[in-house]
């Protein structure tokens, strides 16, 4: 058997770009139709809670995509764009999730946008539920851990898919979906309150019945459109144990599993050995419905995609000297790691290793759909933003994609997240700027929402022309 040729640049017809979520980019939140959704009652600051009264809400307005798209489109087309991730709004095709017939101006914005973006030799991924979910289907029957929200979510992908036959190729059925058993995410990823009672109960009833939407997503698209390919989509950080301390690698484990376990059932098809032993241990109990394990076995996804922004590190305890993250979602800070302005650590390699895991793990073809730096760009007096802290981030993790590769890898495509500076969905600030396309608006959405090109888009669009080989 001759050697096999191992590859050392990206493929050809590799697929590069940049990602946004619609809530956090479009605005016009009553316009055309639309009803609030859970992104709507976010208030601004750090998770700022969810408040009907809040005197400012940032999604309301965003950076006006809804309105903008066409000059956006063009500037990613300046920047070699070839393929472009955003959402629909749930509420803008069923403004309460409840009705008959979808509203037509909702279905024609993204047609219109769909269109426009494959004039300008874009191909389109759509995540079908990117941290959204119509507010009234939450207030009148709580949140994914309803059943009943499997209905109205098959009705919404029914109406999108059929309308949006040959416009997408590539279909995610909902954004970082082990999020719904994260606090306070879940709220974001499946409409449960993270200060509900019996909150685990709630998160992992949520998660399965998201498992069985899925599923039935991918059936339906597979049959309305058998050109589409449809993902699944995990936030993913690669865990590394505090020490070698036996405790600290047996945590270190147990927290991967946890994250495993979203993309094991979506891309395996059934629920793994190792949760049911955690479920017993935290008193849940998944309640399923007969043949939904045999929809979960029988309708797996064509390809993995994950955002990576950061790896963590995993201890027993958390004495000192280890430092808590600034957020104290993820853990422990790793000593050895820069951070950036919000105390993320910064870690090119744990990307290379988390693409050889989940390809070592899965064997699907790969998509990294978000990877970004969130920093503080200052404008100067001649007005340049000279991000060259942005330029070294990611050009460190295209450099460990491109190792990843040549380890083997099946990557399809990278789209970076935030190519246009928008909302922050964790903290609600523009100041956390993660675009190569500068949006004059501040925290308080004050400023022209002028689109200014930094320093990081003339880069970004030269390493896509030489697909990746120029960093």
């Amino acid at each position: 058997m001759g050697k096999k040729q191992t590859r050392s640049q990206f493929p050809k017809g590799f697929y590069w770009g940049g990602a946004i979520a619609a809530n956090q980019a479009e605005g016009a939140y009553l316009e055309d139709g639309k009803q609030p959704s859970t992104a709507d009652i976010k208030s601004r600051g750090f998770f700022g809670g969810l408040r009907r009264d809040a005197d400012y809400y940032p999604t309301h307005k965003a950076i006006d995509f809804y309105h903008r798209y066409k000059e956006d489109l063009k500037l990613f087309q300046e920047a070699n764009f070839n393929i472009f991730r955003t959402s629909i709004n749930w509420t803008r095709i069923y403004p309460t999730g409840e009705e008959d017939n979808p509203n037509e101006a909702g279905l024609k914005y993204y047609e219109d946008l769909f269109k426009e973006a494959q004039k300008n030799g874009i191909t389109m991924m759509i995540t079908i539920s990117h941290y959204e979910t119509p507010l009234a289907l939450i207030d009148k029957y709580g949140g994914w851990d309803n059943r009943k929200f499997l209905n109205f979510y098959l009705k919404f992908v029914k109406t999108i898919v059929t309308r949006y036959k040959g416009l997408v190729k590539f279909w995610l059925t909902f954004n970082e979906i082990g999020n719904a058993s994260v606090v306070p995410i879940c709220w974001d990823a499946a409409g449960i309150d993270p200060n509900s009672d019996n909150l685990q109960q709630r998160m992992y009833q949520a998660a399965h019945h998201q498992f069985v939407a899925s599923s039935l997503a991918t059936k339906m698209i597979h049959e309305i459109d058998p050109n589409a390919k449809v993902g699944a989509m995990i936030a993913y950080k690669t865990v590394y144990p505090y020490t070698c301390k036996v405790e600290d690698v047996k945590a270190a484990e147990a927290s991967k599993r946890k994250e495993y376990f979203f993309s094991d059932v979506q891309a395996r098809g059934y629920y793994p050995s190792y949760i049911w032993r955690y479920f017993e241990e935290n008193n849940i109990h998944v309640k399923m419905e007969t043949g939904d394990e045999e929809i979960i076995r029988q309708h797996t996804v064509d390809f993995l995609t994950f955002s990576y922004y950061r790896s963590r590190v995993v201890s027993a305890d958390y004495e000192e000297p280890a430092e808590k993250t600034s957020d104290s979602l993820e853990g422990l800070v790793n000593p050895h790691l820069p951070k950036t302005d919000w105390g993320w650590t910064i870690d090119p390699d744990g990307l290379r290793l988390a693409l050889n895991e989940l390809y070592d793990r899965y064997q699907l073809p790969l998509f990294v759909v978000e990877n970004g730096l969130g920093a503080k760009d200052k404008v100067e007096e001649d007005g340049l933003i000279n991000d060259d802290y942005r330029i070294d981030y990611l050009a460190g993790h295209i450099k460990a994609m491109r190792e990843a590769v040549a380890d083997g890898v099946d990557l399809k495509g990278y789209t970076m997240w935030g190519p246009i500076d928008i909302v922050s969905n964790g903290t609600g600030q523009m100041s956390k700027r993660y675009g190569i396309i500068y949006v004059d608006l501040d925290d308080n959405g004050n400023g022209t929402g002028d689109r200014v090109k930094k320093k990081s888009f003339e880069w970004y669009r030269r390493v896509i022309e030489s697909n990746g080989d120029i960093l």
